[in-house]
């Protein structure tokens, strides 16, 4: 059930999106309220699932991973063993950094990092060669031309 939110928690979820390490304080005084109801209302968005975890948002290229790509993959077989088995060995797959299953032609959409093209061919022809797997197709990012939070709030 989605939960009721109102133009305060909504304006807490965008100020949140645009910067997690805000201090309670600084979240408080752009609400124009005090700090402990702004801080309850945070804590009851992460009770209601709303809020899900914090991370930090990290240059990849700083850490030597120069080559951003997309992989979409089409399985032989959607049954669930063969679904549990790929979504068990993408979970341990470093490169992948998101996934998500899909409608239509293709069953899994990968976002991934590689430090070079080697390493790029390297995780393609793992992918290939997985069981179950039919095809895999790729595609190279070339800029990031928009990176927001993950609801538009």
């Amino acid at each position: 059930m989605r939960p009721r939110l109102d133009d305060t928690d909504l304006l807490i979820l965008k100020l949140m999106q645009q910067d997690g390490r805000m201090t309670n304080v600084e979240l408080a005084q752009r609400l124009g309220m005090s700090p402990p109801p702004a801080l309850r209302r945070v804590k009851a968005l992460e009770e209601a699932g709303v809020i899900t975890g914090y991370r930090a948002l990290i240059d990849q290229k700083k850490l030597g991973f120069e080559v951003s790509f997309f992989a979409f993959v089409h399985l032989a077989s959607q049954a669930g063993p063969d679904l549990d088995a790929f979504t068990a060995h993408v979970r341990g797959m470093d490169m992948v950094r998101r996934c998500w299953t899909l409608s239509g032609d293709m069953d899994f959409m990968l976002a991934c990092v590689a430090p070079d093209m080697k390493a790029f061919q390297g995780f393609v022809a793992e992918m290939t060669a997985l069981p179950n797997v039919r095809n895999v197709r790729t595609a190279l990012a070339l800029d990031r031309v928009k990176d927001e939070g993950d609801a538009p709030v």
